[in-house]
């Protein structure tokens, strides 16, 4: 009965391990991009940068569960994560373009900007999750 229960167990794991994997990655990768250092701004109270940070990752994470959902095969899976997680690189790389002086206003914690990055990165997240099905 235990043998019936292994497969679909070791496929769970798999695709969680690798998701939790691919979002350390992601912050990590997000973090290093960034002018300024998330966790710091946000151990310090920075709501701003929360919210942006945390669009980001929440964006990504769509993108994850919908590739996981979709996608049958755990290869494919990571291919999917891989560019979901440039997609939202190059959202928060655009956005910089877009809105003079982001970085700097993030750090100094204007909550209005933190919303609207975190947003836009929402918003690339679940249009990308979209495409996956």
């Amino acid at each position: 009965m235990l043998d019936s229960y292994l497969p679909p167990l070791i496929g769970y794991l798999s695709y969680l391990a690798s998701g939790i994997a691919m979002l350390v990655v992601f912050a990590m990768l997000y973090s290093k991009i960034t002018p300024y250092d998330e966790l710091k701004l946000i151990r310090e109270g920075n709501v701003a940068a929360a919210l942006s940070f945390g669009g980001a990752l929440i964006g990504f994470s769509f993108a994850l569960a919908s590739s996981a959902w979709h996608l049958n095969q755990l290869e494919f899976f990571l291919i999917w994560g891989a560019l979901a997680g440039l997609m939202q690189i190059l959202a928060y790389a655009f956005t910089v373009k877009c809105i003079k002086g982001m970085p700097m206003q993030i750090a100094e914690n204007n909550v209005a900007v933190g919303v609207l990055a975190g947003g836009i990165s929402l918003a690339v997240g679940v249009i990308n999750a979209g495409c996956l099905s």
